[in-house]
């Protein structure tokens, strides 16, 4: 059986990475425009996002704001509470 490759990324480190990407219309400079991109990436380097931010100031015409980043670690430990307990 295969693993895909998102669990693969996972069990390397990677985890959901979601950015808010706050930019200036190009035609309306003053009016701001909110794009939101989520890929699998690495904490705190975030290479995959570096690598999006570079492609868009270069290749794209909206100039960049105010970039807003949110990771998530989808495997790690297990935890353990205890509910009850009983005597």
């Amino acid at each position: 059986m295969a693993v895909s490759v998102d669990f693969q990324r996972q069990l390397e480190g990677y985890g959901l990475t979601t950015a808010e990407i706050l930019y200036r219309m190009p035609d309306h400079p003053a009016l701001l425009q909110t794009y939101l991109w989520q890929e699998y990436d690495l904490y705190p380097q975030f290479p995959n996002l570096h690598r999006f931010l570079d492609f868009w100031s270069h290749r794209l015409d909206g100039v960049l704001h105010t970039i807003t980043v949110a990771h998530r670690e989808l495997i790690r430990p297990a935890e353990f509470r205890i509910a009850c307990k009983l005597h």
